[in-house]
């Protein structure tokens, strides 16, 4: 699945031409995947992987970013359930929460 999403991420290159890394968790470890990632699309992949030693809750480097704006976004009822018939659609309310999350950190 990670070739087929970075295939079409690379395709819209003119929207994320500052993409230089990857951060992925420990199934993307392979070296097939990574070796492919620097030829096909020339960016570099970084492994998060979770402390060996470690049980319970682990606060992970880079991957928490994403748990959390996740997070943000479940605080908005029409983005908990996939409620809409278009992708476009869905894109558009996330935007929106965005956006209400940026105007109320600046006020």
């Amino acid at each position: 699945g990670g070739k087929q999403v970075l295939k079409r991420v690379k395709q819209s290159q003119d929207q994320v031409f500052r993409l230089t890394t990857i951060w992925v968790d420990g199934g993307f470890d392979g070296e097939p995947f990574m070796q492919w990632v620097m030829n096909f699309c020339r960016w570099i992949v970084q492994v998060v992987l979770r402390p060996e030693q470690t049980k319970g809750f682990v606060l992970l480097k880079k991957r928490w970013v994403v748990e959390r704006t996740f997070g943000w976004l479940m605080g908005y009822r029409r983005l908990t359930r996939d409620y809409e018939l278009l992708p476009e659609t869905s894109e558009t309310f996330i935007y929106l929460a965005m956006i209400r999350i940026m105007v109320r950190r600046l006020a």
